[in-house]
């Protein structure tokens, strides 16, 4: 990295300590210096090497739009922030609430991912920092209602938030109501939504702009959790449930209370069954595009007339419950499902 400033037009690199003797790869383009990937997961570089070799970087690249980096300190961060001022795209492994007192100095950061113990204090440092954040991403992260609350207050711009196998404190969902821009919210492998207390703050205000929620991984066993998720996220457009635990017939009714969906895309639920899934879906009036797929207990066997008329009614149908299901064949032969000609889009 000594020989940074020899490579002004840098277009991609990917620094990565060598696993065998410390060597250092990088890949050299043409254009603008762009991408950085700064990571060693099993060996973790100390504190002052990376802060060395951001300094380095820094002072060589000023056109650097994204970074990603481990275990770096707020100094560090800094130095890269002093003289990269257009990085848009922020990725920082191993981190915690005093790192980020560094991320507050990129004026111009668009999108940032955190992976690591941050909480409460952290996500406010960033809330009154990064006041363009248009997308953010919390991984392993704790917080609560109040470091959420703060993000929506003052970061508003954000349009989409994501939480992933979190460690988030009681109550947290209530803040996401002060995000009043958010268009939206992924929660993957989340091993519960909320735990419980605190939920009364989420009954009191909801996201007003959001269409987008994607559920991937996530256990969704408690009532009460879900129940105050869907009110946050009442105005939702497309819904996605991928692949979660504890999506059952009861759980699902709880859905009926997200009255605007017009997107229903369904995967790996397996408790699921067809009727649970028409008592709701029939009190969707804007529903126009619904893919269920790898559902094993929606049979179409059990398809009602109710439903069958819905499903000529739709845009757009894509129906593979399961490895029996003759439906989707006779579907595509007679038309129905694709009124508009239009193919789903996975979101």
């Amino acid at each position: 990295m000594a020989e940074t400033p020899r490579f002004p037009n840098l277009d991609n690199v990917d620094l990565v300590v060598g696993r065998c003797g410390g060597l250092v790869s990088f890949t050299v383009g043409v254009g603008c210096y762009q991408s950085v990937d700064f990571i060693e997961e099993e060996r973790p570089l100390s504190a002052e090497i990376v802060d060395r070799g951001l300094r380095v970087l820094a002072s060589g690249c000023s056109s650097l739009r994204r970074l990603v980096v481990a275990n770096a300190s707020e100094l560090g961060l800094l130095s890269v922030a002093e003289e990269c001022t257009k990085l848009q795209e922020l990725e920082l492994h191993k981190c915690c609430d005093n790192v980020l007192l560094g991320v507050g100095a990129f004026e111009n950061l668009q999108i940032l991912r955190l992976v690591g113990l941050v909480s409460d204090i952290g996500l406010m440092i960033v809330a009154q920092g990064c006041k363009r954040l248009v997308k953010l991403e919390l991984v392993g992260c704790r917080g609560g209602f109040d470091g959420v609350k703060e993000i929506g207050e003052c970061c508003q711009m954000l349009e989409e938030f994501s939480v992933c196998d979190h460690k988030m404190e009681a109550g947290w969902l209530g803040g996401l109501g002060y995000c009043e821009n958010l268009k939206t919210l992924r929660l993957v492998s989340c091993k519960k939504i909320d735990c419980g207390f605190g939920l009364g703050e989420c009954l009191s205000r909801s996201c007003p702009a959001l269409e987008r929620l994607h559920l991937e991984k996530c256990q969704l066993r408690e009532k009460d959790a879900v129940k105050a998720l869907f009110k946050m996220c009442e105005a939702a457009r497309e819904i996605v449930f991928q692949d979660c635990w504890g999506l059952d017939d009861d759980i699902f009714s709880l859905a009926m209370a997200l009255r605007r969906v017009k997107l229903l895309y369904l995967e790996g639920c397996s408790l699921l069954t067809t009727q649970g899934l028409e008592s709701v879906i029939l009190h969707w009036h804007e529903l126009e595009h619904l893919k269920v797929v790898s559902c094993k207990n929606v049979k179409d066997s059990e398809i009602s007339p109710l439903l069958s008329a819905l499903f000529s009614d739709l845009v757009e149908l894509q129906w593979r419950p399961d490895t029996r299901s003759h439906l989707w064949s006779s579907l595509t032969e007679t038309g129905i499902g694709n009124k508009g000609g239009k193919f789903f889009k996975k979101t």
